[in-house]
């Protein structure tokens, strides 16, 4: 409707968030309300910070919340089937299968986070994290695939 209304021009939400019952987490609740909005035709997503209703944000809370908006946009895309979006989900999804972390490392909206859990790790085997060890669904299948 908002479309039709105002002659195609580009359709600009804040959110929505979805859910009130989050303070602190509105960051997830806008990337949630940004992610049905996208893939229902809404053309720029804003970014919601965790401080969001509470504080000015501090630029850890920005980073979060530009985070939060770029994995609603992505999931927007790969909802409307966009090639770019199912590309980049392949690449990640072979990166994955291959153990290639700094692979994954380059692929992922944020590099630091991962980074540090991996590091957190210390395992002497690289086909595998600290997570599922050696009962890796991954690595376990791998001949099969």
């Amino acid at each position: 409707i908002q479309k039709t209304l105002c002659h195609g021009a580009p359709f600009y939400v804040l959110g929505p968030i979805v859910t009130d019952l989050a303070p602190g987490y509105d960051h997830i609740t806008s990337a949630i309300g940004g992610a049905i909005a996208a893939s229902s035709g809404a053309d720029f997503l804003c970014y919601v910070t965790p401080a969001e209703h509470l504080s000015l944000p501090s630029l850890e809370d920005v980073k979060e919340g530009v985070i939060a908006s770029k994995i609603a946009a992505q999931a927007a895309d790969v909802a409307l089937g966009l090639d770019t979006a199912w590309e980049k989900e392949v690449a990640m999804a072979t990166a994955r299968k291959n153990f290639d972390w700094e692979g994954q490392f380059n692929l992922a909206f944020d590099n630091v986070k991962p980074r540090h859990y991996r590091n957190k790790c210390e395992l002497d085997d690289d086909e595998m994290c600290s997570m599922c060890g050696e009962y890796c669904a991954v690595k376990i299948a791998k001949g099969d695939f």
